[in-house]
């Protein structure tokens, strides 16, 4: 009998393991992260405030009525008020209460144009930062169009920006997530989506692919990195200065389908800045970049 009151702490043990260093969805830095975790936490807390209260009644209505309580037995009961008012009211003022919240929180944080970052857009015009980002099986290209340049697997930023991405895909759909960053959204051939955040904090963040894509989806990570403005204009001149040229042409070659492992980064110079809508026309045309069987198969003996 003494040790009941230690079976309650049972649970407990699975959360032994459990560090909240490792979600990095605990960890937002700039406005639109932030915004979305006190969502989560709001709507957890809601939730848990309506479903404790329907447990616990459940349990209570079970034992207080079960068949040795003898309890009153009325079968011409059929209303009443009180009761009438917690059943319908509470889920309506909690559902209103919740709607409006997340109207809010939706123009907040709304990817094309977060109502978060509108005032610090109109203040500095200079500090946005547009981006083109291409999803390719299975890497991340991101083309910097007043740059001229574009890298393989690393996503640059100055610090106090607010980066405007433009997205596609060549052939595969999938997700693009940075959690202490920018919110997750599709990325589909042959169709745009955009997605913004803002970069407060220097630092190095982890970014990477949210829906399987295929054999190579679990290398589809990236380094975001958050800069000063000085080594900003420092790291561009170092990818101006490469030898590799990102054309049309050669972004046929670097689309075929390749799982990066260890995401090596790559630089190109004299980045085509029409290669995104290039992409998006190609693939309403139907152009694909078909996967193999050996390559499916090579890929992990490959990271061995």
């Amino acid at each position: 009998m003494r040790l009941k009151p230690y079976l309650a702490l049972l649970p407990m043990l699975a959360l032994g393991a459990c560090s909240s260093g490792d979600y990095l969805l605990f960890h937002p830095i700039n406005a639109i992260a932030t915004q979305e975790w006190h969502a989560t936490i709001v709507d957890t807390v809601v939730m848990t405030l309506i479903i404790l209260p329907v447990l616990l009644a459940i349990a209570f209505f079970g034992w207080r009525y079960r068949k040795s309580a003898n309890a009153a037995y009325d079968p011409d009961w059929s209303h009443n008020t009180v009761l009438e008012l917690l059943v319908w009211g509470v889920p309506f003022v909690v559902v209103a209460g919740l709607g409006l919240y997340s109207v809010k929180t939706i123009y907040a944080v709304e990817p094309y144009q977060p109502g978060l970052l509108q005032k610090q857009v109109n203040a500095d015009p200079q500090s946005v930062l547009n981006v083109d980002v291409i999803n390719t099986d299975w890497q991340w290209v991101f083309v910097y169009p007043a740059q001229h340049i574009a890298t393989i697997d690393e996503l640059e930023v100055p610090q106090g920006s607010v980066v405007r991405m433009r997205l596609t895909s060549t052939s595969v759909s999938n997700d693009i997530y940075i959690p202490q960053l920018a919110p997750m959204i599709a990325v589909m051939p042959g169709m745009r989506t955009r997605d913004s955040f803002d970069a407060p904090v220097l630092g190095e963040y982890t970014g990477f692919g949210a829906d399987f894509s295929g054999a190579g989806f679990s290398w589809m990570q990236f380094a975001t990195h958050v800069v000063s403005q000085a080594d900003f204009n420092a790291w561009v001149q170092q990818a101006a200065a490469s030898p590799n040229q990102l054309s049309y042409a050669a972004f046929q070659k670097v689309a075929q389908p390749h799982a990066n492992i260890g995401a090596k980064v790559s630089y190109f110079s004299n980045a085509d800045p029409l290669l995104f809508d290039e992409v998006i026309a190609a693939a309403q045309a139907g152009v694909v970049y078909p996967v193999s069987a050996e390559l499916t198969k090579s890929i992990g003996s490959n990271e061995k």
